[in-house]
């Protein structure tokens, strides 16, 4: 296009992410396109994943050893999640829930608050106890280094832009 690209290479905005998830759909391999521009975003936040992970595992056990173990479950679930398009678009970190784990759904949400959670005690219904995590696990995995990982994602999305706009001069 003689005028420049359809869109602002500007994709700091959320306005920004859904011009270029449009521009996408319009060139002819958008969905190769859409693929390598959600694979750039979840890289850029695989680091945080991983400091994550690290501070869950990092949790002292003071218990029975019983299976499956509690804080590689929740481990296993903390992964980067980027939707392009529908009611949100975006990259984040998530700890997504752990079902099958000890009837303990909710893990990753319990582990990380400061209330902790109840539970009987070996199964008897008429003694219970409260119980805490890791105070803030998954919060303080990425204080002090969101503007890393933001710009990171940035990136990410300027990079396809540039290659998008290239392609329509």
């Amino acid at each position: 296009m003689a005028g420049g690209p359809p869109f602002s290479l500007g994709v700091e905005t959320h306005a920004g992410l859904a011009a270029l998830t449009r521009a996408i759909r319009a060139e002819e391999d958008g969905k190769q396109l859409r693929k390598e521009l959600a694979a750039g975003m979840r890289e850029a936040l695989k680091p945080g994943a991983n400091e994550a992970k690290g501070s869950i595992m990092s949790m002292s056990s003071a218990g029975l050893p019983t299976s499956p173990a509690l804080r590689s479950a929740v481990a296993r679930k903390i992964r980067p999640e980027v939707k392009l398009g529908g009611r949100w678009s975006g990259a984040r970190v998530k700890a997504f829930k752990t079902k099958n784990v000890r009837g303990f759904p909710n893990a990753p949400k319990r582990l990380n608050r400061a209330g902790g959670w109840r539970h009987p005690v070996y199964g008897n219904r008429e003694v219970w106890v409260q119980q805490r995590g890791k105070v803030d696990w998954f919060d303080r995995a990425f204080q002090g280094r969101e503007g890393a990982y933001k710009s990171g994602v940035e990136q990410a999305m300027e990079n396809m832009a540039r290659r998008i706009a290239d392609r329509a001069r």
